[in-house]
């Protein structure tokens, strides 16, 4: 067993609560900017000043509404500006913030906000609130649904403007740091969703001692800001939208992922960035296509080696004189272009949610963006490990938290104790007490290891160990992410559970799949090809190279390529785009037997 802790750097007053620095800011430097809002196509500055007021407007709407200190209030939008000052507003008063994904079913929509009993939502649209109303008749407490488009948040905002800012500031100061702030439910992959109970004193605890600690040079910067595009349903970025506020990090919103984002990143310019994974796995393969269609494929495959090669070489201490002309040279050729399609400014990002992978840490890194890596889950108020960009150790999910220690039990499971850990499960005594261990520890369910320093490496999942009729245990993150790594593929899943080989199944993403049928005189949609031979041979070629990364006995034989691409609406993926490994070997179990019998 090995444990690993360090000293915190932040202390959290008792009286310390999440709405504070809206409030000491407005007073202390009135006309500085806060956040940018987008309106009419353009970003316009948001003074500390204006965002406590709109925080204020709306905390008055809540009391005129009936919204006493500890009730719960749900929140179902997309990634905006009113999402945060609604989160504000609500902790404003002694509320509870309940996120609920915008793609939830109406049936999410009605355990979240029945289990929570919920008092009132916030929803952003017409079809959000159509939703709420199908499963009203079993939601006998929420009184109150409130859209925040179509002039809904203004109206609900006027409702308010009988009630004296004195009561806001009675409501704000009530209350200590260990009053819940927040039930934040687990996208669940398996069973219902569970409400983490995240108190005022997790979210500051974990995000203060961020700033202070591994992350300070990316929230110091000069002029720092960045563009938050991430679902704030989802803890991390929930918890860097904190990190902004309190570090005076300017911050926008964006409310999509899609091909338009790109465009933002060159106008909000922003100096750091926030995203899981596959959003660097798609600029990544985007600009290999692009290079490849304009018959520069050859030249970009050598830029990339090259910054791969460049970043190990910085972590080897020295960088040989041949290797760094050739980065000079392709640094104005390539890395440049693609730097300045992430708007030019940004040097660091933020990666959680799974792993990244090695290749990609070491390309991005060499190419002038660090990629930073941490891990946490919801019940760790997001981060619990991060890298540093002084000591970025790629491949590793960094060290604990200041004020964290991580130990490894025996069986190899990550556990984690420290005052961003959940006070528990909302409702549910047994699944908290199982979820801790005799000492306090959380039970992570992942599996992983420390080194000497005390970076932490996850291996997998312990729940999804997969155990071959020849005994060995395999752990299939690992692979996955290697495949899921090449540019045509979107989603993979390893099975072998009691067979004799290892084998897959796995999705094309269909952007990629349009290049590769460019480039490869095909016509048809991907269910009409899943037998052609060409794809195929790309989708080995990913296999073959995943394969490299783990032994023989853990090496993918065989694969299917699946008509359809994983899917939230398919039942396939959580809210956070995590695979449910028990719908999809349900859902395609006779491709799996084919797999081992055709």
């Amino acid at each position: 067993m090995r444990e690993f802790s360090r000293p915190v750097k932040v202390e959290i007053s008792s009286q310390a609560r999440l709405p504070d620095t809206v409030f000491a800011r407005a007073a202390e430097e009135p006309t500085a900017v806060a956040l940018r809002v987008q309106e009419a196509g353009q970003w316009r500055d948001v003074t500390c000043r204006e965002f406590r007021d709109d925080v204020v407007a709306i905390a008055k709407a809540l009391i005129a509404a009936g919204i006493e200190h500890g009730d719960r209030v749900g929140l179902m939008s997309r990634t905006r500006y009113e999402w945060t000052t609604i989160d504000y507003a609500v902790w404003s008063v002694g509320a509870v913030t309940v996120p609920i994904y915008e793609t939830s079913s109406a049936e999410q929509v009605e355990w979240i906000l029945g289990d929570s009993e919920a008092k009132a939502v916030f929803v952003e649209g017409e079809a959000h609130a159509e939703r709420v109303r199908s499963v009203l008749p079993g939601l006998p407490g929420l009184a109150h649904t409130w859209k925040i488009e179509d002039g809904g948040l203004a109206a609900f905002v006027e409702t308010g403007s009988g009630v004296d800012g004195s009561v806001v500031e009675e409501r704000r100061t009530a209350g200590d740091v260990d009053e819940l702030a927040t039930l934040i439910y687990t996208s669940g992959t398996t069973g219902r969703p569970k409400g983490c109970e995240l108190t005022h004193r997790n979210l500051l605890f974990t995000i203060m001692n961020v700033i202070e600690g591994p992350l300070q040079e990316v929230f110091t910067l000069q002029g720092r800001s960045t563009l938050l595009f991430l679902p704030l349903a989802h803890s991390f970025a929930r918890v860097i939208q904190i990190g902004c506020i309190e570090s005076r990090t300017i911050l926008g919103h964006f409310p999509t992922t899609g091909p338009e984002l790109i465009d933002q990143f060159g106008v909000f310019k922003p100096t750091f960035l926030l995203a899981v994974p596959r959003v660097f796995e798609k600029v990544f393969n985007k600009a290999e296509q692009k290079a490849t269609a304009e018959g520069k494929g050859r030249i970009f495959a050598a830029a990339a080696a090259t910054a791969i090669d460049y970043s190990k070489a910085l972590d080897s201490g020295r960088v040989p004189l041949g290797l760094k002309l050739k980065h000079a040279v392709f640094a104005k050729l390539v890395y440049g272009k693609l730097l300045d399609r992430l708007g030019g400014e940004a040097r660091y990002a933020v990666s959680g949610g799974s792993a990244l992978g090695e290749r990609l840490g070491h390309f991005f890194r060499g190419v002038g963006l660090t990629i930073i890596e941490g891990y946490g889950l919801t019940e760790t108020s997001a981060p619990t490990s991060v890298n540093t960009p002084a000591k970025n150790k790629i491949g590793t999910v960094g060290p604990p938290l200041p004020g964290a220690t991580i130990k490894i039990d025996d069986d190899g499971e990550v556990l984690c104790k420290g005052d961003h850990i959940m006070r528990g499960y909302w409702r549910n005594e047994r699944a908290t007490a199982d979820a801790f261990d005799a000492d306090g520890f959380y039970r992570t369910g992942d599996l992983g290891a420390l080194d000497e320093e005390g970076y932490l490496r996850i291996t997998g999942r312990k729940k999804e160990i997969i155990v071959t009729a020849g005994g060995k245990n395999v752990a299939p993150a690992v692979i996955e992410d290697r495949i899921r790594g090449h540019a045509i593929i979107s989603q993979c899943l390893v099975v072998g559970d009691n067979r004799n080989f290892v084998s897959a199944l796995v999705t094309i993403d269909p952007e990629a799949f349009e290049f590769w049928k460019q480039q490869n005189d095909r016509t048809g949609e991907i269910a009409d090809l899943v037998d052609d031979p060409g794809l195929i041979a790309a989708v080995q070629e990913a296999v073959d190279d995943a394969n490299k990364a783990v032994s023989k006995a853990e090496s993918v034989r065989k694969f299917r390529i699946l008509p359809e691409d994983f899917s939230e609406e398919g039942g396939q993926m959580t809210a956070s785009l995590k695979v449910k490994r028990h719908v999809v070997t349900k859902q395609y179990e006779h491709e799996i037997e084919r797999i081992y019998t055709g």
